[in-house]
């Protein structure tokens, strides 16, 4: 703009010099003219005339009669100056003829060249004075170059000026658009470095308070999201959650458990399990209708759903395991059942006999018969009572062992002495390998432990004979009680240690079982920081091998 702005001043200014100094030398001529032909009188050789005056003015002179005719000028003489046409028709001699003066500029026709000619009208005739425009032009162009000259100066110096100005504009500007960009790219520790005065720091300014406060707002989403994310991942619940166009956008890892989900989210709700009751929920919250917990079977769970509706359109789906409880409650239906069973069979027998004694005429014979069968039942029922009695102790924490170095040798020795009149009667062989000489074990609890175990073996077999073995297992003992007896059926190994389990329930009666050895066995094993498990062959024997660590 400023270059073209330049070389419009140059065109204008030197248009207007041309104009100008043509303007004035038109005068100077008109005056020259006038001096000459005040000194052109009659009788005055007119060429000669012309010479003096051309030499004295420094322009060409040309006197011109009425008629047209070149009388005298100061360029030609002789036979030139009669050879010269006829001047009646240029154009400042016709201008001057008819007002007194005229001008003109135009190439002549005998010197070659542009010239400026004046000419006045005398009483002689006419007197032309006319100069070469080349000093004209050659004065033009000098300002001209002057002029560019100094505008090109100018414009290279507007060119520096304007690159210093506007760098110290845009450095702050470029600076401002890189942290915005880094800003607005997730960088929030970007800040701008500028401190200048005006409205460029008045953005810098803003634009750090903007960074700050994206920053401080930013880092408490991020707090608040990954307190919720680690609630809703801490939930025992299993959630889904829903957008209106039943895709699931959020799920929690109970969730993928329940619903044996593998697909990353977002997913749609056709990969969940075709399950009516799942459906129909979803379908209620979706349309606006919170459901109430409704129970379900998938995938072995028994689940309690309940969908809600959101307020911004989708639902919410939570699920609650009830496996565990429902479980449990089947676990205490047993056990209620199995202790009024247990119970009932010796009660009847109690009041049965009892009943029949309070008549008369019974002999002596069998009402001691019938007094000792009271005293057995009863004997059963009070081992079943203080069976319960320990595993209640053991389960609700009101007992802890007190483990310290006891002899395993002694507490087998002990037990064997307690069950050999059981395992003679049978001709049972009771037999012991042990591998270590010290268990670290309560030994109240490791004599319980033993005693149901090597009891449970005799009960059970009718020939061979029972033994306790025991070895160091890196940091444990095993204590394994095997037995030559009936064995138990691959079906009933997971649930021997269940409280009142058995293979053969009326054979188990028959023998004094109460049915909770092998709990009371579990739970004090447990109780240590142990183990137990067993093996068996149905026809081939049992084992039973408890864990027991060897340090505190």
């Amino acid at each position: 703009m400023i270059l073209a702005l330049l070389l419009a001043i140059v065109v204008i200014a030197g248009s207007r010099l041309d104009e100008r100094l043509a303007d004035d030398l038109r005068e100077e001529l008109f005056r020259d003219a006038r001096l000459v032909g005040a000194a052109w009188g009659a009788g005055v050789n007119a060429d000669s005339l012309a010479d003096v005056a051309g030499r004295g003015l420094g322009y060409r002179v040309t006197l011109i009669d009425p008629q047209g005719r070149v009388v005298g000028d100061s360029e030609f003489d002789g036979a030139a100056l009669g050879a010269l046409e006829n001047h009646a028709g240029r154009p400042e001699v016709v201008a001057a003829t008819r007002t007194g003066a005229g001008a003109a500029r135009r190439i002549s026709p005998s010197a070659g060249d542009e010239e400026m000619y004046a000419a006045v009208r005398e009483a002689q005739g006419v007197v032309r004075v006319s100069v070469g425009t080349s000093r004209l032009d050659a004065i033009v162009n000098g300002a001209i170059r002057d002029v560019l000259f100094a505008a090109l100066f100018a414009f290279g110096g507007a060119i520096v000026l304007a690159w210093l100005f506007a760098r110290s504009i845009s450095r702050p500007i470029v600076e401002l658009r890189d942290v915005a960009t880094d800003i607005a790219g997730g960088d929030l520790s970007a800040r701008p470095a500028l401190a200048a005065p005006g409205e460029l720091g008045d953005l810098a300014a803003a634009l750090h308070a903007m960074a700050e406060q994206l920053a401080r707002r930013l880092n408490a989403l991020r707090e608040e999201d990954a307190l919720l994310t680690t609630l809703f991942e801490s939930l025992n619940e299993g959630v889904l959650a829903l957008n209106p166009r039943r895709v699931i956008v959020r799920t929690n890892d109970r969730a993928r458990e329940f619903l044996n989900l593998r697909d990353p989210v977002p997913f749609p709700d056709d990969r969940l399990p075709r399950n009516a009751t799942l459906r129909e929920s979803i379908d209620a919250a979706l349309v606006g209708t919170a459901t109430e917990p409704t129970e379900l079977q998938l995938h072995g769970r028994t689940l309690a759903i309940t969908a809600r509706p959101l307020a911004a359109g989708g639902a919410v789906v939570a699920m609650f395991d009830l496996t565990a409880t429902r479980r449990l409650e089947l676990v205490r239906r047993d056990f209620v059942a199995n202790v009024s069973h247990e119970l009932k069979t010796p009660l009847t027998v109690v009041r049965g006999f009892a009943e029949t004694l309070l008549d008369e005429g019974i002999p002596p014979a069998d009402q001691r018969r019938f007094a000792q069968t009271i005293a057995a039942n009863a004997t059963r029922m009070q081992r079943i009572v203080d069976d319960l009695l320990d595993l209640s102790r053991i389960e609700s924490g009101r007992w802890l062992p007190n483990p310290e170095r006891t002899s395993l040798e002694a507490a087998v020795t002990d037990t064997f002495n307690a069950v050999r009149p059981q395992a003679d009667a049978r001709g049972l062989m009771l037999a012991m390998q042990l591998g270590v000489d010290t268990v670290y074990a309560d030994s109240t609890a490791l004599r319980q432990i033993l005693s149901n175990l090597i009891e449970n073996a005799v009960r059970h077999t009718t020939e061979g004979g029972v033994t306790v073995t025991a070895s160091r297992v890196r940091d444990q003992v095993e204590i394994a009680v095997s037995d030559t007896g009936i064995g138990i059926p691959p079906e009933h190994l997971p649930r021997i240690f269940e409280r009142f389990y058995r293979v053969d329930p009326a054979r188990a009666r028959a023998e004094g079982g109460t049915g909770l050895g092998l709990a009371i066995v579990k739970h004090l094993a447990e109780a240590h920081g142990g183990s137990v498990h067993a093996t068996s062959e149905a026809g081939r024997g049992t084992t039973v091998t408890v864990r027991l660590p060897d340090a505190p």
